[in-house]
Formats: structure tokens, sequence, C-alpha cells
């Protein structure tokens, strides 16, 4: 859904850039106090997972594709304000790099994708965990319905920005019927791969999941033929902190992951233009897109410049592309979490 520049006229997307502006300052606050020495790593990771599982559009239906948004994964894995961060990091690197989205469209991407994506799907999770059983099994599903709801959410908040600051005439609410509807197949695929994800690794480190903290069971001793709670902490022990060989394994496997993902089998994605370019397309609204300003990137559409081999430029670029946004997303996540233990610090709280 990533929105090109010449959609959205120039008043619209430069109020969406502060909106967008104000949303990345908010999370960066924030998300001091969802970091810590283990989910700081994880949540570069998520951004490049998140980066290389994008490059893998999915046919929805006739001649359309989708591909995941992301702001569902990121906000349940690392937390609301770290998922909007996240998805912004791979919104960034996207636009700048690839020419994957519009520069003066930035804010009206972030604004969709990270923020209204992030918001809707963190709060419909929260809500859902409050009353299902107090399982994992819980937030695998309300992970699956939060991501769902989330992309037609998401398309809908477009059809608004577009009937704000659209630069083609067209009736709104054939867009609106048109993007709600392909982006309820998107959800689907969405909600599959969010599920899958958030199952997969609270299966394996429950302790790195945001939004399954507090939610195990108690555990319980037999003493004389009763059940007894046990003394110990009812959450899962905490692997090592930052450097142990548990999350070191568990970081590499994840970003082998996404290696493979954007190297390998992104090749196998489907060529449909996905949900917002064919609804562009159908309506007419398409040709307003203008070209983008670094459409002569060396990694533009995803390829890298000179390799005349598909396969190899695609692969390369969707190497790079994690390497660059694991590197950059570490980076300002470790930076984040520096300045929460700095404000935390005896000298910072003297008088």
């Amino acid at each position: 859904m990533h929105v090109p520049d010449g959609f959205i006229n120039a008043p619209t997307s430069a109020v969406t850039g502060v909106v967008a502006a104000g949303a990345v300052a908010i999370g960066l606050r924030g998300a001091r106090r969802e970091l810590d020495e283990r989910t700081a790593p994880l949540a570069g990771l998520v951004a490049a997972f998140i980066f290389a599982v994008q490059m893998l559009n999915f046919p929805v239906a006739a001649g359309t594709s989708g591909h995941l948004l992301g702001g569902a994964l990121a906000a349940i894995l690392v937390g609301p304000y770290t998922g909007i961060l996240c998805v912004s990091v791979v919104l960034l690197m996207q636009a700048v790099l690839f020419a994957d989205g519009g520069l003066t469209a930035l804010g009206v991407n972030i604004t969709d994708m990270a923020v209204v994506g992030t918001v809707v799907a963190y709060a419909l999770f929260r809500g859902l965990v409050k009353v299902l059983p107090r399982t994992r099994r819980s937030v695998t599903a309300a992970s699956f319905v939060a991501a769902l709801v989330s992309v037609p959410a998401a398309a809908l908040a477009f059809t608004l920005l577009y009937w704000i600051g659209g630069t083609t005439d067209i009736a709104i609410g054939k867009v609106t019927t048109a993007m709600v509807g392909v982006h309820i197949l998107i959800g689907i695929g969405e909600a599959a791969i969010t599920a899958l994800t958030v199952g997969a690794v609270v299966a394996v480190r429950p302790d790195l999941v945001y939004g399954a903290r507090g939610l195990t069971r108690p555990l319980k001793l037999r003493v004389n033929g009763e059940l007894v709670d046990a003394p110990a902490a009812e959450e899962p022990a905490p692997a090592p902190a930052a450097g142990g060989s548990s999350s070191r394994r568990f970081w590499a496997a994840g970003l082998l992951t996404s290696l493979v993902l954007a190297g390998f089998v992104s090749f196998y994605a489907s060529a449909d233009p996905d949900g917002l370019e064919k609804v562009a397309e159908d309506k007419g609204f398409a040709e307003s897109a203008e070209e983008h300003h670094t459409a002569d990137s060396p990694l533009a559409d995803y390829g890298v410049r000179d390799v005349d081999d598909a396969r190899l430029s695609g692969g390369l670029a969707g190497v790079i592309g994690v390497g660059v946004t694991v590197a950059g997303g570490t980076a300002v996540f470790w930076a984040v979490r520096r300045r929460r233990t700095a404000d935390s610090s005896p000298a910072s709280t003297s008088v």
C-alpha cells in the first residue's frame, strides 16, 4: 500500500508529514519504556523481517497481489511505540534506497501504515487478550484478528486522505468500496503471516514477545495430592541479557530467515500490482503518480543496477535491504535504550 508521489496533494502531504513526525517523536519516547537489553536487538530484527516479508507479494485475486504491512506484527512482538518506529524505519529505507513509496508521500505512508495500522492492531489485540483465556494460543488468535482488521483500517485511512487531498476527481465511494474490498483479502494474508510468526516466537521465546507478557498461567505443584501455586515467579525465566548465547542464536536464526526470504524466496513473489496499484488503475488515478525522486538509485525497484541476471539482481537488493534495515533499526533502538538508561541513572535524577 505504498503511496507514490502525486496521489495526494502537497498541503495534505505536508500535514501528514507533521502528523508522522509527531507520531515518531511519541514513538521514540514510548519506546524507552518498552525496550530493554533483550528487546532492543529484537526490534532491529523485526524491522528487517518486515522489510523481507514485504518483498513477498502474494496473489489475492485475479491480477491483484498483496504484501505484509507489518504494524500488527511489530506491535505484538516489541510493543506499540516500538512497532511504529519499526514500520517507519522500513518505510524510510524503502523510499530512499528502493524508490518504493514517494518521498513527499513519506508522511502519508507513515501515518497510514506505521501509525493507523499499528495503533488499530494493538488496540484490538489488547482488547481481545483481556477477554480470552490467558494462554499462548489466545495471543496467537488475537494476533490473527488484530492483523486482519488493521489492513482494511489502513485502507480506509488512505481513502480518507484521498478524499481530502486526492489529485484526481474520482467518486470517493467507488474508491472506498474497492480499497476496503481488496484489502480485506490482503488482510487474510497479513493475519496468517502475523499469527504464524507470533506463534512461532511465543513457542520458543515467549519472554521476548511484548504482547505475551503476563499471560502465562501460574505454575502449579502437586503437594500431598493437592495442586498449589509454585513459589517461583510466574513468568518464564528471561534468557541471558544481550550477548547471551540463547539470544544470539535466536537473533541469528531470525536474521538468516530474513536474508533467505529477501534474497531467494522473493524471486517467486507475485508480479501483479498490489491492492492500491490495482485500485488506482481500475478507478483511473494511477496516471497521477509522479516519477520517484530516487528512480535512478542503484537499488531502485529492488534490483541492483548493472546486474543483468534478474534473480541475482533482486536477491542482492533484498540482502542489502535486510542488512541496511537491521543495522539502521538496531542503531536507533539501542540509542533509545541507552537514553532510557541515562534518564534513569542516579545522576540524571539528582537535583
